[in-house]
């Protein structure tokens, strides 16, 4: 078995062990967290937030996007792993004689960015190829980031209808005053401090220095966890203390980061036409294709266009076809840089044959592409 493919199968029986052991975990931990109404009605809830946070992530990844399953396995690490580990380590925290207070401004910042961040180590260890950059660091710790806080939200409005969050009888009023803040005024929180994981893991695969592969995941992780605890902390002071570090620290860093991640998706379509040209020009792909790669609106005016001419069969060929020109175009750009993978031969070599193999059976438009 090709070791690309044993690496696969590896990810897959760990991550989805590990996803149906914290399944039940978390189970239990949320069938003894309330009443069944008052769960579901959490639940439903705590899902608000998700659609938007995850339609955000999606629209980063246009260019070239993730596999859906690799996608839905960092949403259910993040719901169920993550939030299984971290409550184990915060309770072995609590058993060996650290504070409530200290819990939640030290412990549970760290343990919590390091379970949802070994999500991102599993795919660097095993599923490398799918990583090929920051933004696709952003993408990947964005989704762990909103399954975890899914699940923690759950926790929260259930114990706040309940009155079992120590903050007053419960009820109507309380959940509504925890919906508010949790999923209405910071529901970016969790996936903020975890994309910081995830830019330093993006860092590592793009850089030709081994200094860098090494600090720039652990100087991420560092930051999540830094930003993690003053988001903590906060809450431990009032509300007032908790808009001034919202006010100041988190739209700061929101603001931020979504600019970077936007200048970064940017950069995507300048990045792939040099190296699809460079590709083109040694012989790998016809250059007159790249236009209808690059571009968003081309490549899907490509796809209406082979479906009127060829029916559903012909759109999908279109859409393999871009799609592994786009996997050939970074694959191409990160030799180009000096930090191809070692299996950068074979996979390149599946990319060309791919390509040449559907190449015969679709074509492009015979017009202007489309400009924005």
């Amino acid at each position: 078995m090709h070791r690309g493919r044993r690496d696969s199968v590896a990810f897959t029986v760990v991550v989805g062990i590990l996803v149906l052991l914290g399944g039940l975990a978390m189970a239990l931990v949320i069938g003894l967290s309330g009443a069944p109404g008052s769960l579901a009605l959490a639940a439903l809830l705590a899902a608000v937030p998700v659609g938007p946070l995850v339609g955000c992530f999606m629209w980063l990844d246009r260019y070239e996007p993730e596999p859906r399953n690799l996608l839905a396995a960092g949403l259910l690490w993040g719901a169920f792993v993550a939030t299984a580990a971290a409550l184990v380590f915060q309770g072995i925290g609590l058993v060996g004689g650290a504070s409530e207070r200290d819990s939640l401004a030290v412990v549970a910042p760290l343990t919590e960015e390091a379970t949802k961040g070994a999500f991102l180590l599993l795919l660097l260890w095993w599923r490398r190829a799918e990583l090929d950059g920051v933004l696709d660091g952003i993408v990947y710790a964005g989704m762990v980031g909103i399954g975890f806080a899914f699940t923690e939200n759950i926790l929260y409005l259930a114990a706040a209808y309940n009155g079992t969050d120590g903050l007053g009888p419960g009820g109507t009023t309380a959940l509504t005053g925890t919906f508010i803040l949790r999923c209405l005024i910071s529901p970016f929180a969790h996936p903020l401090f975890t994309v910081f994981t995830g830019i330093g893991v993006g860092l590592a695969i793009s850089s030709r220095r081994t200094w860098m592969r090494v600090l720039a995941p652990l100087a991420g992780f560092a930051v999540a966890a830094l930003l993690h605890a003053l988001w903590n902390a906060s809450t431990l002071a009032g509300t007032g203390h908790f808009f001034v570090v919202y006010g100041t620290l988190m739209l700061p860093a929101l603001v931020g980061v979504a600019a970077f991640a936007i200048y970064r998706r940017r950069s995507e379509r300048p990045l792939l036409v040099a190296a699809l040209q460079d590709a083109a020009d040694r012989g790998l792909l016809p250059a007159t294709d790249i236009p209808w790669l690059v571009d968003l609106r081309a490549r899907r005016h490509a796809r209406r266009w082979a479906k009127s001419q060829g029916g559903s069969q012909a759109e999908r060929g279109m859409r393999e076809y871009q799609a592994t020109a786009i996997e050939l175009g970074y694959l191409h750009h990160r030799y180009l840089r000096g930090t191809a993978p070692s299996d950068f031969s074979v996979r390149g070599q599946e990319h060309v044959e791919e390509l040449r193999r559907v190449r015969p059976y679709i074509s492009f438009p015979g017009q202007v592409v489309p400009t924005r």
